[in-house]
């Protein structure tokens, strides 16, 4: 059997059963269940605003935001706990929390208690999220890292492409209520997966005590490395329009564009361009480098939202236009979200746990929340989305240029030889 190659962490190589092409899977699938929670449940928001009596319209994007801030709260605690039980423990406890939640959302009596299940589904599965970041980077660093996490999102970008008609399937053969029902039984698959085949990447010798000294001296690793720190933030803005256009789709979609049914298939249309992207990345990522390739890719998505800047923002453009925005920023997204991640986690390979989640919980927490000040914006047009795609890659630029101190395209290689690979 073919292994996945590795980098030696700490001078020793991380040992694995694993073909590669099955470690890329179970990382996709961990990370994928935080994208499958959300995407296959948007056909039936209004299925859900309709069962709980909710009239405010924009009340729906509560149920993709009490998820998220969930999923934020959570990340802080798997890394440290990660870093001293090791990654599968902490792996195991998420599913079986999100099984949890998923269970609660389906058999939930109101609106509150289904916040809430949803809540507990995102706190759940904030452990495999960030649990898969941390396990790659135990294996892999830089130009590799970005290389892997290439094919993860790959792989994993399937999901929302697939998901909205998945849900739109569940609709048509039963209640919204199936729709938890499948993702109680999701959660059980990845439990069952993980328990029975995830290596532990964390060696005993590298574990770090779980004390306020240890975490603050890893916390202090983090904060002062400026890539960590500068990467970090510019995600939180690029992660943003991700949740902005999630939160806001089946209203665009169904409510100004009147789709219907349609709407999943825009939905994953559009989706397809990042999952092209993410494997665009992955070929040119060892050759070309990080750098080179994110801040190009940040550098175009700008230049595609100043065309709508050009034409006034229209209120409603046609929808081949406006889908056509759509694919091009996104494209870029996927040029650079991968890229972004590696080079905030190149130095952090010893404190990999905290420091993917110290990532994940802001990049989730400011993805959150910009996504919820875009959505609550919403007017019966595309106007505000489009803005907040614009304004929101212009502060991930600007994070950028103070980073890397005015320099863009610039390879250069900061630690270590094995994290060499800017």
């Amino acid at each position: 059997m073919t292994t996945t190659p590795t980098i030696p962490v700490n001078g020793r190589p991380v040992a694995s059963d694993l073909a590669f092409g099955e470690f890329v899977a179970l990382i996709a699938v961990m990370m994928a269940l935080t994208a499958l929670s959300i995407d296959v449940m948007l056909p039936a928001l209004p299925a859900i605003a309709d069962a709980f009596s909710i009239t405010e319209a924009n009340e729906r994007q509560l149920v993709v935001t009490a998820y998220l801030f969930g999923f934020a709260v959570g990340q802080p605690l798997c890394g440290p706990l990660s870093d001293r039980f090791g990654r599968k423990p902490i792996v195991v406890v998420g599913l079986c929390l999100y099984g949890l939640g998923s269970l609660g959302a389906l058999l939930s009596p109101s609106f509150s208690a289904f916040l809430w299940s949803r809540a507990i589904q995102g706190l759940g599965a904030a452990s495999p999220r960030i649990m898969a970041t941390a396990i790659v980077r135990d294996r892999f660093a830089g130009r590799a890292m970005a290389r892997v996490m290439s094919f993860v999102m790959m792989v994993f970008i399937i999901v929302p492409i697939l998901a909205p008609a998945l849900g739109e399937a569940i609709l048509v053969l039963g209640r919204w209520r199936f729709i938890f029902g499948f993702l109680t039984l999701a959660g059980l698959l990845a439990l069952l997966w993980s328990t029975l085949r995830l290596p532990e990447t964390r060696h005993d010798e590298d574990r770090i005590p779980l004390s306020l000294g240890s975490i603050g001296n890893a916390l202090g690793t983090i904060f002062r490395d400026r890539c960590a720190v500068g990467y970090t933030v510019a995600l939180g803005f690029m992660f943003g329009n991700l949740m902005s256009y999630i939160g806001s789709a089946q209203q665009i979609f169904v409510d100004v564009y009147d789709l219907g049914p349609l709407f999943p298939v825009a939905f994953g249309a559009i989706a397809c361009f990042m999952a092209l992207a993410s494997m665009t990345n992955a070929r040119l990522v060892m050759r070309i480098g990080m750098r080179r390739i994110s801040h190009a890719a940040l550098v175009a998505y700008i230049a595609v939202c100043g065309l709508m800047m050009l034409a006034g923002y229209p209120a409603k453009p046609p929808l081949l236009v406006f889908c056509a925005f759509l694919a091009g920023t996104f494209f870029f997204f996927g040029l650079t979200v991968p890229n972004f991640n590696a080079m905030a986690m190149e130095r952090l390979g010893h404190v990999a746990g905290v420091g993917s989640s110290v990532i994940g919980a802001y990049t989730t927490m400011a993805g959150a929340s910009f996504g919820w000040l875009i959505g609550q914006s919403f007017n019966g047009t595309v106007r505000p989305l489009a803005i907040g795609l614009s304004t929101l890659a212009a502060m991930a630029l600007v994070t950028v240029l103070i980073t890397e101190r005015g320099r863009l395209f610039v390879a250069h290689n900061p630690g270590p030889a094995s994290e060499r690979a800017s």
